[in-house]
Parts: structure tokens; sequence; C-alpha cells
């Protein structure tokens, strides 16, 4: 058997001002292409990731692998019709050379220049050209479901953790319901069903209600074999298209009205829970004086409305000003995104003296929020090149890489500054820095919920901080124009 593997993978914010063209699907690459072939088999094998499953299922089945694109990049606006072709066409490429099946490793909310459904244009451009290939999708948990995603793909599972350490699980689930479907074993069939909800990603985590029973029985009932697999996502909200929402996508065989019901069973749970799954924000100043009457460290400051992963430009700098402004001290702070700063502290040395503007060199439009840079003085401590593997639990084994980064130590902290952007999830983010993260009283991170992965078990206290930027958790701030209206809670009296 012939296999072709591929991994696509981008949440696009559209109110994000950072583009998105092909070289952020190849971050420290010099030819600005993502990865392919056997380099990408060789970087994914081994890796908690959909793609790595997809490799040792294939390697078990002694299938030839075609593995044309391996591509993902962090969370920003809309993907650069060229980028989006370039990787599309090298997957239908090597569909057209001849296959017995496709095995996607995908995100779910991916919109380009000219798609709104950027999975579901990929699909289609397959479908083209193998009308009956059977294709396995593997998605992101705050994947927004499109019914072209639905009637194009084989089979599709979700995710069922966030943050996301079930991404190898989830392509073996996939993975392995589609080799049965090779063998003849089942013959899968999709039931699904999306709910008008516009959910907050701080209250979607199934480690926690409201989503964690709706969840668990999701997974009872794929455990004990009522149906093939069940998914819950909770959509991801920053995309003004019109397929955001809580999506619960069932995969059975002739038990179709069981899973009918199973999908209907989880979708009431969801709405009847509708208002817990909205956050509550209160003003950075309040956040950060809360902090600072708690007792031990190390406090973990989690700046969420500035969150890469969701989108975020991790360089608006008004909660580092108010940490700073309320007398904070022994932080660990970042990383900023400044390669402007970075290049700053290079030129100086290790050892000297520098007094950066900081940070802030991004407007945000959509927000009406102009940028503005933090004066900080201090010592260049360290010059990295931004590298290091993770060890938590969430994309264990990856490579992950900030560019070019140089620590600043301004006495009551010590601000990582990085050259490309990345959410900080997994300690090594400090670590590389040669900075310690359990010796810290305050560590303050632009993250949301990933954090948790490797931050969670080594902090003391956890506060959640409402910073202004692209990935606010105050949906009113946002001009939607496309979503599907009515939607909770934009429309909060809507009768389902």
């Amino acid at each position: 058997m012939r296999f072709v593997l591929a991994n696509i993978n981008h949440e696009t914010n559209t109110f994000s001002p950072i583009p998105t063209p092909l070289s952020s699907f190849a971050i420290g690459r010099p030819d600005g292409k993502p990865v392919a072939g056997a380099e990408a088999a060789d970087a994914y094998r081994g890796t908690n990731t959909a793609l790595a499953a997809f490799i040792d299922l294939a390697e078990e089945v002694k299938a030839e692998i075609s593995l044309p694109v391996a591509g993902t990049a962090a969370p920003s606006g809309l993907v650069k019709d060229e980028a989006f072709d370039a990787m599309a066409e090298a997957v239908c490429d090597a569909v057209r050379t001849g296959c017995d099946a496709a095995f996607l490793d995908l995100h779910g909310a991916m919109v380009t220049e000219s798609h709104d459904d950027g999975e579901g244009e990929l699909l289609s451009r397959i479908r083209e050209i193998a009308p009956d290939l059977p294709i396995a999708v593997a998605l992101d948990f705050h994947a927004n479901i499109s019914p072209t995603m639905v009637e194009k793909a084989t089979v599709i599972s979700g995710y069922q953790t966030y943050p996301h350490t079930d991404t190898y699980q989830t392509g073996t689930r996939c993975g392995r319901l589609l080799l049965r479907t090779l063998r003849g074993e089942i013959i899968p069939r999709v039931v699904w069903g999306r709910l008008p909800m516009l959910t907050h990603t701080l209250c979607q985590s199934p480690a926690r209600q409201p989503m964690k029973d709706i969840m668990g029985r999701a997974l009872e009932a794929q455990k004990t074999g009522l149906v093939l697999d069940a998914s819950v996502f909770g959509g991801f909200p920053m995309a003004d298209i019109p397929y955001v929402g809580l999506t619960v996508l069932i995969i059975a065989e002739d038990n179709l009205a069981v899973a009918e019901r199973l999908r209907n069973d989880l979708m009431g749970m969801a709405w009847e829970r509708r208002a817990d799954f909205v956050f509550q924000v209160e003003p950075v100043a309040v956040s950060i004086a809360r902090a600072k009457r708690l007792k031990d460290g190390p406090i973990v400051l989690v700046d969420h409305g500035d969150n890469v992963f969701s989108g975020g430009t991790q360089d608006v700098m008004e909660t580092v000003k108010e940490t700073l402004s309320q007398g904070l001290t022994d932080m660990a702070v970042g990383p900023i995104w400044d390669p402007g700063s970075v290049m700053q502290m290079i030129q100086a040395g290790v050892g000297s003296r520098v007094i950066l503007q900081l940070g802030g060199k991004t407007d945000i439009p959509c927000l009406g929020l102009k940028g503005k840079p933090l004066e900080v003085e201090g010592k260049v401590r360290r010059i990295t090149d931004g590298l290091y593997k993770v060890t938590c639990p969430m994309d264990t084994g990856l490579i992950l890489n900030h560019g070019l980064s140089a620590v600043l130590d301004t006495g009551d902290a010590e601000i990582l500054v990085c050259s490309e952007r990345m959410e900080p999830y997994d300690l090594g983010v400090f670590r590389h820095a040669g900075i310690e993260p359990t010796a810290k009283r305050y560590l303050l991170i632009k993250s949301r919920e990933h954090f948790r992965a490797g931050f969670e078990p080594i902090a003391r206290h956890i506060v959640l901080v409402s910073g202004p930027g692209v990935t606010s958790s105050d949906y009113r701030l946002f001009p939607f124009k496309r979503l599907p209206r009515p939607i909770y809670p934009l429309d909060r009296d809507m009768l389902l």
C-alpha cells in the first residue's frame, strides 16, 4: 500500500494583524519552505503529534509513505493564498501519483485570503483528483467544523484535551479507524451538529467544568463501543466566519439512531451550560494587585489577551508595565516578540547596559489599539539561538524555535525577548535562556491554557490577567460581521 501523509496546521485569527506567508510554516529553514519527505518523517517520528502516529501506523502495516509537506505556523492572521496553494498542491501532487489512503494532520480553523474554510478547500481539491480515496483527518480541539469537511473526509477525530496532550493518541484513533475501513471491517458514518455558541477558550478545557463531563460522556461512549469515535470541538472563537461554534461529531456504523441521541444529548448539555462557557474579565490592575498579595511562589501571571497560540502579537506591553508600576520583583517575563530589541542587545553584547523601547511595535487596527513600546533599562544577561526540545506532555519531543533571543535583567525582572512568535508552554522557554522558573517569585507569560502543560505543575498560584490584545476574552470588543447570528453570548436572549 501507499499512503499520503501530511501536516498543514494553522489556527487563523481573522482579527490578527500578523500576516501568514509560507515562511511562517517553515521557521528556521533558510529556503522558507516547510519540511517534507524523509526529513519531515525524521523530524516528527517519536513526537507527541498526530503526524507521528500516522507515520507509526503506516510503518506498522508496511505501507510506502509519501510525506509531501509538514508545516505548522503559530496562529496569526489570514494565510496567504500563495502559501496555502503551495502546500495544498504538494498534497494533491502526491495524491495524483496514486495512493491507497491519505492521513491528514490538520487544525480545522485555517482561513486563507480566499477561503473561509482552508481544510474544506484542501479536501475538496483532493476529492477532485481521487473521489473515492479513503481520507483520515485529525483535527485540533479548536476546529471550526464545516459541512465541507464532514462531506469530504472519510473519518474525522479531534483532540479530547486542552492543553492538547493527546495529539498522538488522536492520530492513532483516527488512523486506526481508516485502517479498519481499508480492510473492510467497518463502514464509518458521520453524525454531527453545531451549536450557535461563541465559547470562551478559557472555559473550554475538558479538564474542568463545564466541558469536563460533556467530554467525559463522549469518551465513555467511545470506550464502551456505543460508537466508533466521539469528538467534541470547543471551536475557535476569534474567526469571523460562518462556521464558528461548539461542534459534536460522532463516527458510527449502523447504529445511527444511537449516535444521533448521543449527539443531541451532548449538545443539550452544552447549551444548558452556555452561560458557564463565558469568561468574566477583570481590570489588569486588579489582577496584578491580587497577585501581589499572594504568598510564596512561583506565581504564574497569565496574560491571555495577547496569546500567540490564539493569534496574539506577543508585544502588547500593558501587563508588563502594570507589574513594574505596582512594584513586583523577582520576576521572569516573556517571551516578548521584538526582533529589533534582540538585535540591539546582541550588538551591545552580554554584560552591557542598554535602554530598550521594548515591544509595542504592532498596531491592532480592528480594536483601535496603537502599539506602545515600554522603555526599560538593564543589563544584557544572555543571548541564545531560541531552540529547545519540549519535555512537557504537550508536543513532547518537538524542537521549538523562538529565533535569536536575549535576556534583559532590569533588577526587578529578567525579560526574555525573542525574534519569532511562540507561546510559552514548556519550561524550556526560560531554562534554555539560563532562567530557572522554579526559583522565581513571579512568572509573567503570554498564554491562555497551554501553559498548564508545563507551568501548572510548578505553580503555587495562577492568576489570569485580562490584558489588551487581539485575543481578548471580551468578545464585545471585536467587529464581528460574518458570524452566523444569532449566536451566544453576543445575542444573550436567544433560544435554541
